[in-house]
């Protein structure tokens, strides 16, 4: 035999070896084609409004919260699908407008419009959204509140000490601010002047008597101190806490319903350095803290506003 290499051959039925295929991601990317088509087909679909189907449930909402008396319906607008146009004219204001001319006080509308001057008619509200008991409750102590301002600006009045006390309602309760030029004290003193031992002894008896605690606040203006007190916190506190010692001590108050904090010059009246600024921030500040819970004593401002 000659040197030659004898050949291999195959074993029958021996699998053949499978080449590689470099185009199997054609149908990965073909599947998520298919899928986002199929989602924005479905997207598309379910955008449609059934034109009939709209209108019923738009009568259906306007029977069950409006009266047959007013307006048509709470969902007035296009009658197709929503195709972002709008059926309104430009001078007739939609039911939602007029709702919040309600609220503006009619700002911004014409009041000889029928629909908007009705609406400014009617005096703003809180109740909108509040539980009925959580409104009754504010309007209590709004009530209690304001009350109680009356009797002592009357017992002023009858003591000749009428318009010595400014006050106000807000969310804390009820402020009787002694706040006059000189009335109560004296450029950069914390000594009370007669006038201001008066109108205490006068008010006391009605405030003694109450459930509320009571918060002495004083303050000053910008005039920076000099000899007794170091800065105007001191003059502040100072000035709270003798108030505080005759209501105590002069006229009866529970020493464990009343405080006394002083703010310095943080909390002005009147801003700037200006005469009536000056008189103004040099005060102090009873407040009658509303013994109401938070929510309850948050409606208050709105109960109370003037105008």
């Amino acid at each position: 035999m000659s040197g030659r290499t004898p050949v291999r051959r195959r074993r029958k039925g021996a699998p053949e070896e499978e080449h590689a295929n470099h185009e199997r991601w054609l149908v990965s990317y073909a599947d998520m084609i298919t899928v986002l088509m199929a989602l924005f087909i479905v997207l598309f679909a379910i955008s449609q409004v059934d034109q009939d189907k709209y209108i019923a449930l738009r009568d259906s909402l306007s029977s069950g919260f409006q009266d047959t008396t007013t307006s048509p319906s709470v969902l007035d607008g296009s009658d197709g699908n929503l195709d972002g146009t709008s059926t309104q004219t430009d001078n007739t204001p939609a039911r939602g407008t007029a709702g919040m001319v309600n609220a503006d006080n009619g700002l911004g509308q014409e009041a000889s419009d029928p629909v908007v001057a009705k609406a400014v008619d009617a005096k703003p509200t809180p109740a909108a959204g509040v539980d009925p008991a959580l409104l009754a409750a504010a309007r209590a102590e709004a009530a209690h509140l304001a009350a109680l301002q009356a009797q002592i600006e009357a017992s002023l009045a009858n003591n000749g000490l009428a318009n010595m006390v400014r006050y106000r309602i807000d969310s804390r309760g009820l402020t009787l601010g002694l706040v006059a030029n000189d009335v109560f004290f004296a450029q950069g003193s914390a000594v009370m002047t007669p006038t201001a031992l008066r109108i205490l002894d006068v008010a006391a008896p009605l405030m003694v008597g109450l459930n509320e605690n009571i918060s002495i606040e004083g303050h000053a203006n910008v005039v920076p101190v000099s000899g007794r007190y170091p800065t105007n916190w001191e003059l502040s506190s100072d000035r709270a806490t003798q108030v505080l010692r005759h209501l105590v001590e002069a006229d009866g108050m529970p020493g464990g319903r009343i405080m006394a904090v002083g703010y310095g010059d943080t909390r002005p009246l009147v801003p700037g350095a200006s005469p009536d600024a000056l008189a103004s921030n040099r005060r102090v500040d009873i407040v009658i803290l509303s013994s109401a819970p938070e929510n309850v004593r948050a409606l208050l401002p709105a109960l109370t506003a003037k105008g």
